[in-house]
Parts: C-alpha cells; structure tokens; sequence
C-alpha cells in the first residue's frame, strides 16, 4: 500500500521521451527487473533483469543487471534517460542497478 501511494507522486513528473526515455525498475523479493520506456509510443526499447544470474548476492546482481541493461542501451544509441524508482526508496538493489547503469554510460 505503501508504494503504491509513493508512485503516484514520482510518476507525474517522470515522463519518457524519444530523445530521453524512462528507466523503469520492478523489484521483486528475489529478482529485480528493468526496462528503458519511450513513453510518447509505448514501446519498451531494451530490458534486462536478474532472472538467470547465478553468484553473488541480489545487490551484487542488481548491478551487473544494470551494468548489462546499460550496455544494452548504449548499442541502441541511448545515452541519457530518466531515473523511474516507481516508488521505492533509493536504498539497496535500486541504487545498485542506479549505479550499474552508470557505470556502463549512461546519464541520468
């Protein structure tokens, strides 16, 4: 219930464009997932999650999802997105995924 009234406010101001789409993260108990939005079609461009990593703890696969989903928007020419947590504090695996993204090359 909690995130759920969390979200509303983040995603009023959170909007995927072309030129900047969104990178959206899910976060399950075991898995984390994202996805980079191009919000103005509706189309998800790339996305990437842990299911399938073995080794390591979930904040440690939370980055390599990131590092990896990074890369991918790289080659699909995306340099900057915009950040969408979807209502979850920046703590744990979602600043871990943050900073994979990062590390990879993207800005946001």
């Amino acid at each position: 219930m909690k995130r759920r009234k969390g979200r509303r406010h983040p995603r009023k101001r959170v909007f995927g464009t072309p030129e900047r789409p969104r990178l959206c993260v899910f976060r399950s108990c075991k898995h984390i997932y994202a996805q980079i939005i191009d919000d103005t079609k509706g189309h998800t461009l790339c996305a990437h999650s842990t299911l399938g990593m073995k080794g390591g703890t979930k904040t440690e696969r939370s980055f390599r999802c990131g590092f990896e989903l990074g890369q991918k928007a790289l080659a699909l020419g995306i340099k900057k997105v915009v950040f969408d947590r979807d209502g979850y504090r920046y703590h744990g695996r979602v600043k871990a995924l943050a900073e994979g993204a990062r590390k990879a090359g993207l800005e946001f």
